[in-house]
């Protein structure tokens, strides 16, 4: 059974991710990277050519790969679960876990948005965290508080798999 961590840009989901990997003795892949390790792209050069809906295809075939591998603890990017056909892919042998950290807590986190364009404009961030957060709590299997450290959180999701 895998393990899928969902969330905000700036919860936490590739650091802890990794941690919970080493804790448990499993293989770690991030989504975002499978996704330019295969176009030879960056993300942001992605949307910037050929735009968000291409990005989001190119995503959904990620999810489907992912969830066909083993074992694995899986990091998405911050968008993924907000779609319900990445969510009905990646949960075929997967258990999905929402990092939920606070708006607060994320803002401390992405400091000045410069790596992060949706931050640009907090109040458009805000707005979208809102909506993003209905549709991770709808996709997840477990909610974790994901304010707190990297290692706390990956030892309280690891006490959840035993």
């Amino acid at each position: 059974m895998n393990i899928v961590l969902c969330g905000f840009m700036g919860a936490g989901k590739t650091v802890v991710g990794k941690e919970l990997a080493k804790i448990m003795g499993r293989k770690f892949v991030d989504t975002d990277e499978m996704i330019e390790s295969e176009t030879g792209i960056s993300i942001p050069a992605i949307f910037a050519a050929r735009g968000e809906d291409y990005f989001r295809d190119l995503e959904f075939e990620i999810c489907k790969k992912a969830a066909d591998l083993k074992n694995t603890v899986i990091s998405t990017g911050g968008g993924a679960m907000t779609f319900e056909r990445n969510v009905k892919a990646i949960k075929k042998g997967s258990c999905v876990v929402f990092l939920d950290a606070s708006f607060d807590v994320i803002c401390d986190r992405v400091g000045d948005a410069a790596s992060r364009p949706l931050f640009k404009n907090r109040e458009n961030a805000k707005k979208l965290y809102n909506e993003r957060r209905e549709k991770y709590l709808l996709a997840a299997d477990f909610v974790v508080n994901g304010d707190d450290a990297a290692r706390k959180t990956a030892m309280h999701i690891s006490e959840l798999f035993k």
